[in-house]
């Protein structure tokens, strides 16, 4: 299997089991070795008291898609520690696309960068991701 062939099947297989990211509204656009695109429509459930996208459905949408993202080499990969900065509002009807892409991988640990933008390009949030591989694997490869 290529890493494109081990990336999309791991996706599938997280997506089929992933209820709080369908739960959101998410969907999983994009997915390629140690890459995963999400988007989300900002809905009125989605917006806080100051009727803009609550930070922490924000924080979901990229921590989603780091998810998919340092999981898509097949290994059961979760998040160790994650720092995000708000840098403008979401706001209803927006679409939020997040994108994650590895910055570094070795042994068990992993360094991810996530941006989140509107449909315009603005800039609504970045992400810094930091991975911890625990044993485990979405799936079974096949030997050769």
């Amino acid at each position: 299997m290529t890493p494109k062939d081990i990336a999309e099947k791991a996706g599938a297989i997280m997506w089929g089991n992933d209820d709080a990211s369908k739960w959101f509204g998410m969907e999983l656009t994009e997915i390629d070795a140690g890459r995963a695109v999400m988007t989300l429509t900002v809905q009125p459930h989605h917006c806080n008291g100051h009727k803009i996208c609550h930070g922490g459905v924000i924080f979901a949408l990229a921590d989603s898609a780091f998810a998919f993202a340092c999981n898509s080499g097949n290994q059961n990969t979760v998040a160790q520690h994650n720092l995000i900065n708000f840098l403008a509002p979401g706001r209803e009807g927006d679409v939020l696309t997040a994108v994650a892409e590895e910055l570094y991988l070795k042994g068990r640990g992993g360094i991810y960068d996530i941006h989140v933008e509107n449909q315009d390009g603005v800039r609504i949030a970045e992400m810094r991701g930091m991975s911890r591989a625990i044993p485990g694997t979405l799936f079974e490869e096949e030997s050769e």
